[in-house]
């Protein structure tokens, strides 16, 4: 199973009127409920993550996998989406990976894009989007895992 997940208005609140907290590793603290939420996820579903964030190729797959743990996030990376050199939307950078990825049906998109409510009807039913005020939250974190598990049971 895999998560597709964003980082900014999921991980990362879009609240301007609060300063970023910076941890060490230069990069920004993650909500603490955005947190939460996805440890729930992959809790109760073992998914992995395809990075879809804007950020993705900043690091390394390592280096992301250390920007997790050390937000309380234990979890395997295990992709990106291709660098965005042609800076294609985030619904077409998604549509690329399904083309890529056809084999691949369990999966959920957590985005706060609402470019993606254009996408397919059939891939538009695996994502939750996120408000980017507030980033993913236990309702989202419960959508997500119905999405997963609904179709664990659909390619079983």
């Amino acid at each position: 199973m895999l998560i597709l997940l964003d980082i900014d208005g999921v991980m990362l609140s879009a609240s301007s009127w609060k300063p970023v907290e910076r941890l060490d590793d230069g990069f920004s603290s993650f909500n603490p409920r955005a947190v939460s939420s996805l440890q729930r996820i992959i809790l109760e579903t073992g998914a992995s993550i395809v990075l879809t964030t804007s950020h993705k190729s900043t690091y390394s797959l390592p280096q992301w996998y250390n920007i997790f743990k050390k937000r309380g996030i234990d979890v395997s990376i295990v992709g990106k989406l291709d660098d965005n050199t042609t800076f294609l939307s985030r619904k077409e950078e998604i549509l690329n990976w399904q083309q890529k990825n056809q084999g691949i049906n369990d999966y959920v998109i957590i985005d706060d894009d609402k470019s993606l409510n254009g996408l397919p009807s059939k891939i538009k039913d695996k994502l939750v989007l996120t408000s980017p005020m507030v980033g993913l939250t236990i309702d989202d974190a419960l959508s997500a895992i119905e999405t997963l598990k609904k179709s664990e049971l659909v390619y079983a």
